[in-house]
């Protein structure tokens, strides 16, 4: 890993641990006075969700510039120039180490086996792309599913701050979320495995070598199962919301990202 990335690593780090002990609590409660009188372990989520609200707006939109405009990466999407893939890879994982950090302080609380074994499952996977460069142009793809992120910790803020399930700003964030996370985990399946299935049998494809294959690979059919599953729940809670079935809470998962209701993914990182 070069000193460039380990440096983002390590800014992101501290940066994603000042916005959650010193930003969030002061905008929060600029923003609304029930942040206040939410207890302890409450105020200790919401912070974290508006962090994992902010690395989801970073990472993917630089994610979507370099789709679009990253011509290098975009020609060979596995061997191709990873310079601004590695960097966004890099602030992801500076995210998960703050993250892992939290849930390790706030073990009684917040603590779940699951997220850990995400987190450490994601960093050895985009280990891969900072130390040899490979994949860029599928470890980008992944990181969009983040755009969905927004949409679920603000459901989450809905329902803290108590607003009845009714509410047309709670349905209505309701519906985008449905829609973001289908456009940006589901509806891109057929184009990320076309492209999976063209590189197969290639010198290039060859080179990454037996154990960044299967890491890959088996990678990438466990967080499409899991999006799938999440997104028929997410569906079916969305259709009794506007049909006023209510029924119970839909809870998102672990993410990927992503995450169960509370998404310490955070998709993260998918």
């Amino acid at each position: 890993m070069e000193t460039r990335e380990l440096t983002v690593v390590a800014g992101s780090f501290v940066g994603f641990q000042l916005l959650f002990s010193v930003a969030s609590p002061r905008l929060s409660y600029a923003l609304t006075p029930g942040y206040g009188r939410l207890p302890p372990t409450k105020l200790t989520e919401w912070n974290s969700r508006l962090v994992s609200t902010v690395h989801a707006l970073i990472v993917g939109l630089f994610c979507l510039y370099i789709l679009w405009f990253d011509d290098a990466v975009n020609a060979n999407p596995v061997w191709g120039d990873p310079s601004l893939v590695k960097l966004n890879v890099a602030i992801t994982c500076g995210y998960l180490l703050y993250d892992l950090v939290l849930l390790a302080c706030n073990w009684s609380t917040m603590g779940d086996s699951f997220f850990v074994c995400h987190h450490l499952a994601a960093l050895y996977a985009y280990g891969y792309v900072l130390t040899r460069g490979v994949l860029p142009y599928f470890a980008n793809f992944r990181l969009i599913s983040e755009l969905s992120t927004p949409f679920v910790n603000q459901r989450w803020f809905f329902e803290v701050l108590k607003y009845p399930r009714s509410h047309r700003m709670v349905v209505s964030n309701g519906v985008a979320m449905a829609v973001v996370f289908f456009l940006v985990r589901i509806a891109v399946m057929p184009s990320y495995w076309a492209s999976v299935f063209a590189t197969f049998g290639t010198p290039d494809f060859e080179r990454l070598g037996l154990g960044a294959q299967v890491a890959w690979i088996s990678s990438c059919i466990a967080l499409d199962i899991l999006n799938t599953i999440w997104m028929y729940k997410i569906a079916r809670g969305c259709y009794k919301v506007l049909t006023g079935r209510g029924g119970r809470k839909v809870k998102e998962g672990a993410e990927a990202s992503s995450s169960s209701d509370r998404k310490y993914v955070n998709n993260h990182t998918d």
